[in-house]
């Protein structure tokens, strides 16, 4: 199998990328000499590991049947001071939302994710540290 994408300069610093049936637009900061038009490119390695783990943990629960209202990824990279600067650790906290959670299958969903199903981390772990943790909030 085979992925491929198409991007396309916009002007200046700024790409739109056609991924299947969608656009993503990148560009760099107005420090770097672009216009803050578009996500920086190395942030979206950031979504990528938040985007791909976060289906595994939904479709997971599903099948487990645990309803959860909200469930909300952040993803913290911490970059190097060098010149390419690279990232060195991705941190993600999961945030469930929801009515007496079960902390068990949450953290299994997640494992699951992470050591089983999500190809983002682990490409991302072969070059980079990645932990994680969970935060469960009583809720709707």
């Amino acid at each position: 199998m085979k992925n491929t994408i198409t991007c396309t300069w916009q002007g200046k610093l700024a790409f739109v990328s056609r991924v299947g049936d969608h656009e993503v637009r990148t560009d760099a900061g107005a420090a770097h000499g672009g216009e803050n038009s578009g996500a920086s490119p190395k942030m979206l390695m950031m979504v990528a590991l938040a985007g791909c783990t976060g289906v595994d943990v939904a479709a997971i629960l599903e099948k487990m049947r645990i309803p959860v209202a909200a469930i909300a990824i952040t993803v913290e990279g911490e970059l190097t001071d060098d010149t390419p600067s690279v990232y060195t650790a991705m941190h993600i906290v999961y945030r469930f939302t929801g009515r007496q959670l079960n902390a068990g299958k949450l953290r299994r969903a997640v494992e699951l994710s992470m050591d089983t199903y999500c190809g983002v981390s682990a490409m991302y772990r072969k070059i980079m540290d990645i932990s994680w943790e969970i935060r469960i909030e009583d809720g709707e």
